[in-house]
Formats: structure tokens, C-alpha cells, sequence
């Protein structure tokens, strides 16, 4: 919707602040205005992220798979824009204890963003840093150093060496 750029700026805003219901309240009246399918796959995903940080994951990965859902219409499924879509139901699914979930959707953000990104990018980093915690958190302290030595590889290329990561 023309102009309603700053509204987006603004639900962004409430969910800095924690503002959830506000933000919720206008990410739904957005949504009832939304013109296009993309503009529809952003709120679906701005909800998505709201319904997380308030815990409520199930919500969160309802508003999550419809964001995809629309994109999948129009996008091949190994596009970039994807990709933080499925980082973000991994970090759900992570979040809720549901380890094999989220190792699912984090290699399918990796996947399409070792195809799409310069090998050494940062995204790539958290790609492997968010495995490396599934697998820890699963007690498979091997594999997970495994993922957070290639973290960290990348990070000390692409970052600098000030850099808190």
C-alpha cells in the first residue's frame, strides 16, 4: 500500500519497545489493507517475530509457514528472501525444545544462503552458529564444535577483530 511505509516503521518500532499488542493490533490492520501478496508475506513474517518474542511459538510458526506459503507462489523455494523465513521457524522450533525441527529448518536457510552469499558472509556464520547450538543443546557436543569452529572461521574473516561476535 502506497505510503504506508511508515506504518511497517512503526510496528517494527512496537516490537523493539515490546509494545506486542499495539504492534499486533496494527500489523492486523495492515494486513487487512495490504494490496499485494509480497506486502501480505511481509506481515505474516512481522507477526511471525511478534508471536515469538512473546513465546507464543505455535502462533509464531503458523504466521512463519504462511508468510512462506505465499512466497513459495511466486518465488523458486531456493530463493534468498526465503532464507530468513526458515532461520526464524528454526529459532521457533529450537526455542520450544523441538531439536530435529530446527535443524530442518536452519539447513534450509544455509542451504539456500551458501547458494546465494559469498562463502565467508556473516549470515552464513549465524547459519552455522544456530546448528552448533541445536546440536549442543541435543548433547552432541562434537558436531556442535564442529559448526561453531566454521562460525567463527567466517566470523574472523568477514568481521572486525573488535567485533563482539
Amino acid at each position: 500500500v502506497r505510503g504506508s511505509t511508515g506504518w511497517h516503521r512503526m510496528g517494527q518500532l512496537m516490537l523493539k519497545v515490546g509494545h506486542f499488542d499495539q504492534a499486533e493490533e496494527l500489523y492486523q490492520e495492515l494486513l487487512k489493507n495490504a494490496s499485494t501478496d509480497s506486502e501480505r508475506a511481509h506481515i505474516y513474517h512481522q507477526l511471525g517475530m511478534l508471536k515469538g518474542d512473546q513465546g507464543k511459538y505455535p502462533e509464531a510458526v503458523k504466521f512463519y509457514e504462511k508468510s512462506l506459503e505465499i512466497k513459495r507462489k511466486t518465488l523458486p523455494e531456493d530463493d534468498a528472501s526465503l532464507a530468513p523465513t526458515y532461520s526464524n521457524i528454526g529459532q521457533v522450533y529450537d526455542n520450544m525444545g523441538e531439536y530435529s525441527k530446527a535443524l530442518e529448518y536452519y539447513e534450509k536457510a544455509n542451504k539456500i544462503n551458501l547458494q546465494s552469499l559469498p562463502a565467508n558472509h556473516p549470515h552464513i556464520a549465524s547459519d552455522y552458529n544456530n546448528i552448533g547450538g541445536v546440536y549442543n543443546s541435543m548433547g552432541e557436543y562434537s558436531k556442535a564444535l564442529e559448526f561453531y569452529e566454521k562460525s567463527l572461521k567466517i566470523r574472523e574473516i568477514s568481521l572486525p577483530s573488535t567485533h563482539p561476535d
